[in-house]
């Protein structure tokens, strides 16, 4: 029997203490009989198998008992304070401004450079436009000459312009009296003009009336009618006569500056003064042909469509039935090396004596505006060879002219007149028909080789005079025997 057997006594649960050596010795306390854990071999019970076992007195946690287990936990997040709500309202502000901002530079940059672009093509796109159009033109012309004289763009042919005007073309003839050595003769000189309005007045060549007592206008149907000198420019070469008749068969006025060289154009007048209402055809050979013509330099449209004698004064039409031109001279003969000058005539621009044609019928003069100096041209070679420049060369001014009191000298050279290049009489005097009397300009001079710009108030033209009997008769472009005999009578011996 056990020792406790049968008893309410339990032996106490043995205590965690550390391990025991078996060469340790026994504490005098635990040397009492009854106290298993140190009985030695022979005390009544068997001896444990790991009484010398250094893990003796180890008992094994109890599988019930606490044990902890450390765990991290992330301190609390702190919550930032919030921002009052004006100062959200205006970053928000702020940002909206800057994005408001960029986009509108941005889109601005853009549009600039859009607009830019957009001008460049369509300046582009017109040049474009132009030069086709210029092309198509001159092809169009050119194939209307090849075709046998049909005009662009519906235009009439040579028939249709005669049928469409002779009706406008009359005749012009003139009683001239002369005094010679054998007393006074009288004679007649003959012309071609055309109708300019349905109320009779009438375009010619001034040389064609000039000295003339009596005028007379026949009609393409014979109907004579005397005329009444309205007035007349040497200047220019152009004459207005009047007619009292009404319901006449006017021209259309076209423009000579539209005019290419290879147009085709066609003449009516009465060539020989017998020859009434006779058509010439031909081409525009020149254009700004500088002619001398009674002393005075005109420039003219050259043609090679026959003028002579009779067809001065007479209407030159292109193939839109217009008049653009005045048939007034021609080259014939020969030259100095023995060479026939054939096919050569020329006609005075529309558009360079529209004004005056209009300042006669007005005034019965010219009204243009007037410089007052004798200009010469200048030697284009020589000017080119010194390096100088070209222009109207002037030799006189006239006292208490325009000119005078704009403070321009003999020996100026005029190189520009407003905003027109001059280079010489013939452009001097285009540039002085832009002005009428009392305007305002700048003229530009070269004076020592120095350029100087002045300000001039343009005269009114001055009218000329009639011719006297005391006065030079001029050499005759055309007449009989006794005018050239009259004339030389008059150089060599005078009245």
């Amino acid at each position: 029997m056990e020792p406790y057997e049968n008893t309410d006594y339990e032996p106490e649960a043995p205590r965690n203490e550390p391990p025991v050596r078996p060469d340790a010795p026994v504490p005098p306390e635990h040397t009492a009989a009854g106290d298993y854990a140190y009985r030695g071999a022979g005390a009544g019970r068997r001896e444990s198998p790991y009484a010398n076992s250094p893990y003796a007195g180890y008992q094994p946690p109890r599988q019930d008992a606490y044990q902890y287990t450390p765990q991290y936990t992330a301190p609390p997040r702190q919550k930032k304070p919030m921002s009052p709500v004006w100062k959200r309202v205006l970053a928000s502000a702020l940002v909206l401004a800057l994005v408001i901002g960029s986009c509108a530079i941005t889109a601005a940059v853009v549009n600039s450079r859009w607009e830019q672009e957009t001008e460049a093509l369509e300046s582009s796109f017109s040049q474009r436009m132009d030069t086709l159009e210029a092309q198509l033109q001159d092809a169009r012309k050119q194939s209307a000459a090849i075709s046998g004289g049909i005009a662009a763009s519906g235009g009439l042919s040579p028939a249709q312009v005669y049928a469409a005007n002779v009706g406008s073309v009359v005749g012009i003839s003139s009683t001239i009296q002369t005094n010679s050595f054998y007393g006074t003769s009288t004679g007649t000189a003959t012309g071609s003009g055309f109708i300019l309005t349905e109320d009779g007045y009438v375009i010619t060549n001034c040389h064609v009336i000039d000295g003339a007592s009596a005028v007379s206008v026949t009609t393409h149907d014979g109907t004579e009618y005397p005329a009444q000198i309205i007035g007349s420019d040497a200047t220019n070469d152009v004459a207005v006569l009047k007619v009292e008749a009404t319901g006449l068969q006017a021209v259309t006025l076209g423009s000579s500056d539209s005019l290419i060289t290879g147009d085709m154009v066609v003449a009516i007048g009465n060539p020989l003064g017998t020859l009434s209402a006779t058509q010439t055809v031909g081409y525009v050979s020149g254009k700004d042909r500088d002619v001398t013509t009674d002393g005075s330099i005109i420039s003219m449209i050259q043609t090679d469509a026959a003028i002579n004698s009779g067809n001065s004064g007479g209407p030159l039409f292109n193939t839109n039935g217009e008049v653009v031109g005045i048939t007034t001279a021609k080259y014939s003969g020969t030259t100095g090396s023995g060479a026939s000058i054939e096919g050569i005539g020329f006609a005075i621009p529309i558009d360079d004596v529209k004004g005056i044609i209009s300042d006669l019928i007005d005034y019965g003069y010219v009204t243009g505006a007037y410089l007052g100096v004798t200009v010469q041209d200048t030697d284009s070679a020589s000017a080119s060879a010194f390096g100088l420049p070209t222009g109207a060369y002037v030799t006189k001014v006239e006292p208490g002219s325009a000119a005078a009191n704009a403070g321009i000298q003999p020996k100026d050279m005029i190189i520009q007149l407003g905003d027109t290049k001059v280079t010489g009489i013939t452009t001097l005097t285009r540039a002085l028909r832009n002005f009428k009397a009392g305007d305002t300009t700048t003229i530009t001079i070269i004076r020592s080789g120095n350029q100087m710009e002045l300000t001039i108030t343009l005269d009114e033209k001055p009218q000329a005079s009639a011719v006297s009997d005391s006065d030079p008769v001029p050499m005759p472009s055309e007449g009989n025997a006794e005018e050239w005999y009259d004339y030389y009578f008059r150089h060599f011996f005078g009245d």
